[in-house]
């Protein structure tokens, strides 16, 4: 079977100002980190923060009629309590698509568990895994590869 073109290359995603991130970590320290990397690099105009996968699923649902708020990329870390990367991912996917047709989805995660790593890569969400600690390079490469500023 052959695969169109536009899965085998999807075409960036065109976006207009300002160009939001969104953070979601229960590490306070990773939170405060990752957006001083994140403004170092320049690439985003606003960076909304949270801390767990339910205040994230709150934003979502606090901005339902008002997709002009939502994220462009979203940062998930894997591994939070009550609600980790993968439940939130449960929880995302049933959201209505107008929420869920913006936001692209890199997960975060410091594990070296091979199970977590093939659960993240085969999400239909999730764009690429990144290593923690994160580094500019891996932003300027996501945003280059999958958006056009």
């Amino acid at each position: 079977m052959v695969l169109p073109l536009k899965l085998l290359f999807p075409m960036p995603v065109r976006v207009n100002k300002p160009f939001r991130v969104m953070l979601i970590d229960d590490n306070s320290i990773d939170l405060k980190i990752n957006a001083k990397i994140i403004r170092i690099t320049e690439l985003f105009d606003e960076i909304i923060s949270c801390q767990s996968g339910e205040e994230a699923m709150a934003y979502f649902i606090t901005h339902i009629n008002e997709t002009d708020k939502l994220p462009h990329l979203i940062l998930l870390d894997i591994q939070m309590p009550e609600m980790d990367g993968f439940e939130f991912l449960d929880n995302y996917k049933l959201l209505p698509d107008k929420l869920k047709s913006r936001p692209l989805i890199a997960m975060l995660s410091s594990t070296l568990d091979f199970g977590d790593i093939r659960k993240a890569e085969a999400n239909q969400y999730v764009i690429t895994l990144l290593k923690k600690p994160l580094y500019p390079t891996q932003l300027e490469t996501i945003v280059k590869d999958n958006f056009i500023v």
